[in-house]
């Protein structure tokens, strides 16, 4: 069948592809030149400078017969009358810091979308199609869609809700072999297209399909996030800060135990000093809206949106609290400047609060390494008057030498490693801030060789 996707984003991008590889025609249009025409390089080199994800540059190399991407509203127009379902696919970031999702860009989009499907079929209309709201949107965005499409004339049309539950950096593989797949639709003509797009997915042993309403399975992807963010921010605040102000205890021997529970199971228990990316914050926040605006307290909400921040803050404040460091003047090394392992996403980063923090306590100097997200970083800070405090550099050797404090951000697996390069650049009486518990396993090794630590889920080490 034939499908359309407006947005050639993170989700767009990788729905499509995957689309495509199971044998469906797919255009997916963006207003964003250079990202389409990147996507559309085949060169796996440049998609990858747009969007980071693994597999990605392969399968769109091999599917090239099947999609396209393009900024042409005249090639939309000549797909439009064929296509039987219409991906949206765009950003809904959050409005100034109040909850409240900024639709902006689904609206422009959507209406763009309407006037297009009034031409179809020679302005017949003949051929129903479904719009599907892929973003993270609303509960009750379904319905303002519709209000959208109507207002415009928009005949012969349904409008669905697919939510992606994928984890940035494995989305391919995610969108592949997904554990499950949740549709939402009013009518049996709508479920019936959902059914042909992921034929392959229904009745299989290894996928649920499940089939909901719309505004279950928006709610669905909401409701998923925020419960996926209270375990993390549970255990930094709760399981962490135990670990750390108990004289003892070792945090992987008190989560071993923990996760041998099978109530309780291991996603989740991991100490981090930030949950970040672009989805659990701005999805609690946008919960926390829509329940407040119903009426109803929030307040657990808020707790966790609360603990999240406070473990930020907490582990940057240790420096002074338990070494009186001041960091008037000194120099620091950022390891990690993706919010998270295997992506160049730099979305409500750690690192991006971190050197706020650092400018705020007028350091001289940010030495910061990335194997992929450098430029993001830096394209953050581009405006800030402090940005020449920052020097990117290429390698870890360069992030660590002469430092005065070295802070861990990113998880990325190669820190693991790095026992020995620290031994050899980073000056005696220098603290390490690991952020991941990344060096956990070389603690008091670093110790003896004249290093405090500060660490998330521990205590002070210090110089031994």
């Amino acid at each position: 069948m034939k499908i359309l996707y407006f947005g050639a984003g993170f989700v767009g991008a990788c729905s499509a592809v995957v689309n495509a590889d199971s044998g469906h025609d797919v255009l997916v249009y963006d207003v964003n030149q250079e990202l389409v025409n990147n996507l559309s390089s085949l060169d796996k080199d440049k998609i990858e400078s747009s969007l980071m994800e693994r597999g990605l540059g392969e399968l769109i190399i091999k599917n090239q017969a099947r999609i396209k991407f393009t900024f042409d509203l005249a090639e939309v127009e000549k797909f439009i009358d064929l296509a039987e379902a219409v991906f949206m696919c765009l950003p809904t970031p959050e409005k100034d810091n109040t909850g409240e999702t900024n639709l902006i860009f689904y609206e422009i989009a959507a209406k763009t979308l309407g006037k297009i499907l009034l031409k179809r079929n020679n302005n017949n209309q003949t051929q129903h199609v479904l719009l599907i709201n892929k973003s993270t949107v609303p509960v009750n965005m379904i319905n303002q869609t519709q209000k959208i499409m109507e207002n415009i004339g928009v005949k012969n049309f349904g409008v669905g809700s697919n939510p992606e539950f994928l984890v940035e950096g494995q989305a391919i593989e995610g969108s592949d072999h997904p554990s499950r797949v949740v549709v939402g639709a009013w009518n049996e003509k709508d479920f019936a297209i959902f059914r042909n797009i992921y034929s392959r997915f229904v009745g299989s042993p290894t996928t649920d399909y499940i089939e909901v309403n719309p505004l279950e399975a928006a709610a669905s992807k909401l409701l998923a996030n925020y419960m996926l963010f209270s375990r993390l921010a549970n255990c930094f605040d709760v399981v962490g800060r135990v670990c750390e102000k108990f004289d003892g205890l070792n945090f992987e021997n008190i989560r071993k135990v923990l996760i041998t529970d099978k109530r309780i199971g291991g996603w989740g228990l991991y100490d981090s000093l930030f949950a970040g990316g672009s989805c659990f914050i701005k999805d609690a926040r946008s919960l926390f809206y829509q329940l407040k605006s119903q009426g109803v307290n929030t307040d657990i909400i808020d707790s966790i949106l609360t603990a999240n921040q406070r473990q930020l803050d907490s582990f940057l404040a240790r420096a002074k609290e338990e070494l009186n460091f001041d960091w008037k003047g000194k120099t620091v090394g950022i390891l990690g400047l993706a919010f998270k392992q295997d992506t160049n996403d730099v979305r409500n980063s750690a690192s991006l609060k971190v050197t706020e923090f650092l400018f705020d306590k007028n350091v001289a100097k940010i030495n910061a390494f990335d194997p992929t997200a450098g430029n993001n970083y830096l394209k953050h800070f581009v405006s800030n008057k402090d940005s020449n405090k920052i020097n990117l550099v290429d390698s870890e050797i360069k992030a660590i030498s002469g430092v005065d404090v070295l802070i861990i951000t990113t998880d990325w697996p190669q820190f693991r490693e790095l026992t020995q390069l620290i031994k050899k650049n980073l000056p005696k009486g220098a603290i390490i801030m690991d952020g991941r518990r990344i060096l956990q396993h070389k603690y008091e090794e670093l110790a003896e060789a004249g290093y405090n630590i500060i660490a998330v889920g521990s205590p002070l080490i210090k110089v031994v």
